[in-house]
Formats: structure tokens, sequence, C-alpha cells
């Protein structure tokens, strides 16, 4: 890791952590009975935090409970759950819960005595929960509160953050299993993830674990339930981590992690009128993570893009336990992160504009209008800030550099795509010369059929065999659990819930294990061809970011249709191709719906011939207000550029707000 993270000495470090195991356990609890601070904890920022304790009008201790006294008044369910909670749910408008968080780092005794439920236990294996090398939030909150009342200096840079951990994340105190109510011998794993530990050691205290779609996909999970959307209890909140992005938007924490291998810290954060940074890939540790991809990235989800950068400065950097992270050694800035987002021009900015998820002529189905709306407004609010915004073709921005880089760089999508230039035998064997028509194409672009956009790239799907039973196999022989060692223990010894609005878990999991080789050359062929391609575009065309929705689609009611996977964009409707390529984004709240179309099933259209998914169609408008958000994509490594626009077009345009029917706690 850099040396501009390592903010606070290890001797300090160590000091206060024998200071948390002095006062533990216990050591925070007595704090419950003081009179609460005058600090409005609903959307304060890292700076108001840490301003309120340095002039000594607020105590991390006190900030603790005024986070836990609101996930106390709103973590409750938001659904109904006639069956229990294993079976079928169904939405309920304005519910008095979100179901954010399903894991809260506070000992028995203290637990009980604010009034949690053992559900919501550090551990359900070891009961007794009295190991002192495991404070819980207050002790070390307690600890911090004596190590500044001795020094007068903050601990770390993230003194007195609380932060909430999506459960695919490692936390040695706290359960930890993906959201699966998996029969573990020892439910905390053995020790952190390499940005947990960075968390704790800049200061941060580790408050709860977030609910999230069971193995990450999805909304809800058998350990955890169901989360909730914080601006309609009624529809989804973005997968798969979205107890992540509606804990920031409710307040329960500062700032919450989320990971993501498609959308899941964007989607979440943009349903949640937050701001999520979905890193280069290669710039954060992906260790202690369930399930570890080639694609999956880590990053903060946060209220204001300052809190953001500030988390990313210390989660950022290189890794022996990831050896993706030595591609970020001298390719990180010299000045944290949060130095980058007081920008108030983009004067000098060339931003290319992604109309190819924009296109209404495209997306015609007034479902998606509501979103590119707010999104077209937020394009101009760009140029008004000064910067150039650059418009592709008639057939999109990269279109031209697909035709000139696509069949040299990607040769394997190519042939999918054209199967009338590539044929094959009945054994899947090529037919003539595929080479010379490859070049062919390469040498003369105006060969290359059709008006090909990244879209298409999307849809030629390139898997990975044996990705995920790699990535399951190695964390759980390195977690090295007594009980569950293989994948056929996750299956057969775990509760799993049944839902059609959902993937079968246990069928997903089954299919996961079936692989017998672990193949990743199509995956990283397609990686390189489309960095390629992006990059030739922005170089060519001299553009310093991409902008784009994070998604043209508002988030559905809870057990509706998905939207098809069609147009290139998944069944979120959010375009997280290239970001998974590994590109840097940042999404940003871009203002709200006033009306939006929800799909339902069509019970009077005939069912599809052999099959297939049942009949929808498109209701509405209904009046709503939902959050939008609009992504900003640059070159890998390049957060700072990007903290940069997010920063300046956030100040101008102000879109947060917190949610409207959750406010203060009397």
């Amino acid at each position: 890791m850099c040396s501009r993270f390592h903010y606070t000495p290890r001797r300090a470090l160590l000091g206060l952590a024998m200071l948390a195991v002095a006062l533990a356990p216990g050591a925070g609890f007595a704090a419950a009975a003081e009179t609460p601070p005058a600090f409005h904890v609903e959307e304060a920022t890292i700076a108001d935090i840490q301003q309120a304790i340095l002039a000594k009008k607020l105590t991390t201790t006190e900030l603790v409970h005024l986070y836990l006294a609101r996930i106390k008044a709103y973590n409750g369910p938001g659904v109904e759950m006639p069956d229990g909670p294993l079976a079928p749910v169904k939405p309920v408008q304005h519910a008095k819960g979100v179901n954010a968080l399903i894991t809260l780092n506070l000992r028995p005794a203290t637990r009980q005595a604010l009034g949690f439920d053992d559900h919501k236990a550090r551990s359900l294996t070891d009961t007794a929960d009295d190991d002192p090398r495991m404070p819980d939030a207050l002790e070390t909150a307690a600890a911090l509160d004596a190590a500044f009342a001795k020094t007068g200096q903050l601990a770390g840079p993230l003194h007195g953050v609380v932060i909430a951990v999506k459960d695919q994340y490692d936390t040695f105190d706290l359960r930890t299993t993906s959201g699966a109510d998996a029969f573990y011998a020892n439910d905390r794993p053995p020790d952190d993830a390499t940005f947990v530990a960075r968390l704790r050691a800049a200061g941060a205290i580790i408050l709860a674990k977030t609910n999230m779609g069971e193995y990450a996909a999805g909304i809800r999970s058998a350990f955890g339930g169901t989360t909730v959307n914080a601006y309609d209890t009624s529809r989804v909140p973005g997968g798969s981590s979205g107890g992540a992005g509606v804990a920031t938007a409710m307040s329960f924490v500062t700032v919450s992690i989320g990971e993501e291998s498609g959308p899941s810290i964007r989607a979440p954060s943009t349903y949640s009128n937050a701001v999520g940074i979905s890193p280069t890939q290669e710039l954060v540790s992906r260790d202690g993570l369930i399930n570890n991809g080639l694609n999956t990235r880590t990053g903060p989800i946060a209220r204001t893009v300052e809190d953001a950068a500030r988390v990313l400065s210390v989660i950022a950097g290189y890794d022996p336990k990831d050896e993706m992270t030595a591609f970020a050694v001298g390719r990180t800035p010299d000045a944290p992160y949060e130095t980058f987002t007081h920008e108030k021009s983009l004067q000098g900015l060339r931003i290319g504009v992604v109309r190819e998820y924009m296109d209404k002529k495209v997306f015609a189905e007034p479902i998606y209008h509501p979103s590119i709306d707010r999104v077209n407004e937020a394009i101009e609010d760009l140029r008004k800030l000064g910067a150039t915004l650059v418009e592709g073709g008639p057939d999109g921005l990269f279109t031209d550099t697909i035709r000139r880089y696509g069949p040299k760089v990607n040769n394997a999508t190519w042939t999918k795509l054209h199967p009338e230039l590539f044929p094959v035998d009945a054994d899947g064997k090529p037919v003539g010369d595929h080479l010379s028509t490859l070049v062919a194409l390469s040498l003369d672009p105006s060969k290359v059929p059709g008006s090909l956009t990244m879209r298409d790239f999307v849809d030629a799907t390139a898997d990975a065999t044996g990705e995920s039973r790699y990535g399951f196999t190695w964390y759980l022989q390195e977690r090295g659990d007594a009980n569950i060692r293989t994948m056929e223990d996750l299956i057969g010894k775990a509760n799993f819930f049944t839902d059609t609005a959902e993937a079968d878990k246990r069928i997903t999991l089954g299919n996961t294990n079936k692989p017998r080789v672990y193949e990743t050359a199509y995956r990283l062929q397609r990686r390189f061809a489309v960095q390629q391609i992006v990059l030739a575009c922005m170089a060519e065309q001299k553009l310093d970011a991409i902008v784009y929705p994070t998604s043209n689609l508002s988030p559905r009611v809870i057990g509706m249709p998905r939207d098809p996977n069609a147009y290139g964009i998944g069944n979120y409707g959010l375009w997280n191709f290239i970001p998974a390529q590994g590109f840097p984004a940042i999404t940003v709240p871009a203002g709200f719906t006033t009306e939006v179309y929800d799909r339902v099933p069509d019970p009077d259209a005939p069912a599809p011939a052999g099959g297939g998914d049942a009949p929808v169609k498109i209701i509405g408008p209904v009046k709503a207000e939902l959050p939008v958000g609009v992504d900003f994509l640059g070159r890998p490594f390049s957060e700072p550029l990007l903290l940069k626009i997010a920063a300046a077009y956030e100040s101008a345009t102000k879109h947060r707000r917190p949610p409207p029917d959750f406010g203060p706690v009397p």
C-alpha cells in the first residue's frame, strides 16, 4: 500500500487496540444513559463528524448510539411474509422498515439491552461472545474516545467513521456467509478482509454487516430476508449490494462498502440516491471476498462524493493477498483522493456521451424514458459547467473503433456475431479460411457488416468456465471451516428460500459446482478487446471521461418481472459492461422521476410456444419520485479525474436528499 495511506503509526494502533481490550466487555454501553448530544446524524458527513469530535461537541460513543437509534427505529422488515421468512414475500408501500442490516457489532448483553433480537448477533456459533480480543462497536468507540481525550488528536483519517460492510466480505469478529443460512461450525472467518483491516487501522468502526442478494445475486437472502427501497418500500433496492445502498441512504452508518461484478455497487447507489464508486479493479484488494472473480470490485457507497473518496484513500493500494493490485503500484496519486473533490468547473474537459443506451428509438418503450430524461438533463448540466460534450455518430460513440479493431482484438466474439462470415460444421469446427476473413475485415472496416455498438459485445457473452466454482472452492479452503469445506457442503448444509421472483439458490449453486475445468481465455480476451476499443475511442476523440445512465430503468416493484435481457443492458437496465472490463466508474445522484412505468404479468396474453418467460405488459404512468443516477467512466486508474467531474456535478446540482418516510428519530 502506498505510504500516503499509512495515516496511523502501528504503535498507536496497538495502543488503541489494547485500550479497547482493557475497556471490554461492555465499556461503551454506559453511554446509552447519557443525554444525547445536539448533533444531527442524518446526512452527517465525515467532515461533520470529525469537526464535532474535535470541538468536543460529540464523542464517538454518542455517535454510535445515534446510528443505533435509527437502526432500531427503521431496520425492521419491509415486506409481508405470510408463509414465513423463507417463502415468497409481498411488497408493502410505506413500510416502517427497510431490513438493510443483518448483523450488528454488539456484544450479547448490550444488544439485548438495546432491544435487538438474537438474529442480529455478532455470531450464532459463539453465543457467549466474550473474547476481549474482539471489541464490539461501542467498546471500540470508547477506546477511540479515551485516546482522543488523552492526545487531543484523531486516531486516523477515518476516526469516528461508522461503516457497514457487505456480508460477502470477511470480518473476523462478525458472522460472514454472503447472506446464506449455511451451517458453518464457526460462522466467523479467521481474519479480516484486507480492506476491512485498513478501515479499522484508520479509525473506522465496523458497526454492521449488510443484507445482500444471497451469493451476490438478487435482493434477498435466506439469512437476512428482503431489503426494500428506502424511497418506495414496495420496490427493489438494486442488487446485490442492496443492503449497503439502503443503509447509507437511511443514515444507519456514515458509509457502506459494496461489491460488484456487474452493477452491484452502482445499482444500489443509484436506487438509494447515493454516490457509489466502482474503482479500477486492480486498485482495491479483493482479499476476503466470498467467490472472488475475474471482474469483482470493492468500493464505497456514500452520501457525498467526498466521503466516498475519503474511504477510497484508505482502502486503495497494493495488497500481496490480491495479485491484481500489483497493477496499482506507481499508479495512485500522491495526494489523498478526497483532495480531488473540490472542483467547481469542468472547463477544458471533453466528455463522451454514450447515446447507445439513451436512444429512445432503440429504447422505445416508455418504461425507459423517465431515467433517460433525467440523464439528458445531467448532460446539459455538464455543458453549463464548462465541459465539451462529444456525441458519437448516428450509430454510437464506439462504432467506428469497433469496426476497425473488433475483428483483430476480439476474434472469438466476432466469429459468434457473424456466423454467415465464419461458418462451422455440425461439430462446431471452422469451415473455410476464418483467418483470412478476419484479416480482410481488419484491413478494410467498410466490409464489416452492420452498425455494431457496444451492446452487441454484451450480447455475445464471454463465459469463464469454472470461474465461480474456483472462487468458492478457493475461499472455502482458505477459510478452513470444520463443517463447510466444499460446495457440496454449501448446498447440503444450509437453508434456502423459495421465491419465483428470484433464482433458486440451491439449483444455482448446483450448476456452479458442475465444471471440472477452469477456462478464462475467452473472458480475458474480451476484457483486453474492450479496453483496446474504449481506450482507442477516447484517445482518438480526446475524451477525458464518458457519461451514460447508471440505469435507464426505475426500480421495479418487488416480485414483478425483471426487464428482459435485451439491448445489451441486462435485467437491471444498467450499463455495467465496460466497468466490468477494468474501467473505473462513479455514479452520482441525477435527480428523481416524477412518474414511472412498471412491467407486470399479462394474464390475457397467450403463453409462449415451447415454454419460456411468462407474458408481460407495461402499465403506467404511475406518480413516483424515485432516484436516478448518472455514471462517469474513465481510463483505468483515472479516479482523481472522475472524482473532479463527479464533485463538480454534485456541487452544482445537489440532487441528494434523504428518504422522506424515515425522518429523524424522536
